[in-house]
């Protein structure tokens, strides 16, 4: 479990885990998507600081993007 999990998270994330080892779904992969599906959830509710933004795109270039599709398609 990622340090910064509250104990109600790492509860969660046990519970996921052993659920998964008694179905036999994800075999051998179960602390992952056990971790995968905390993490989401955690980020989900903002308990999670970013590291990276996504950069914002500005208008001229979304306008380049459509205009380059529209050219594209009418190949």
């Amino acid at each position: 479990m990622p340090t910064g999990a509250s104990p109600k998270r790492e509860r969660e994330y046990q519970k996921l885990e052993r659920k998964f080892k008694k179905e036999g779904r994800y075999a051998g992969r179960e602390e992952e998507v056990a971790a995968r599906i905390v993490n989401k959830q955690r980020s989900e509710a903002g308990e999670t600081k970013r590291r990276h933004k996504a950069p914002a795109r500005s208008a001229s270039r979304r306008k380049s993007r459509k205009h380059h599709a529209t050219r594209r398609a009418g190949r």
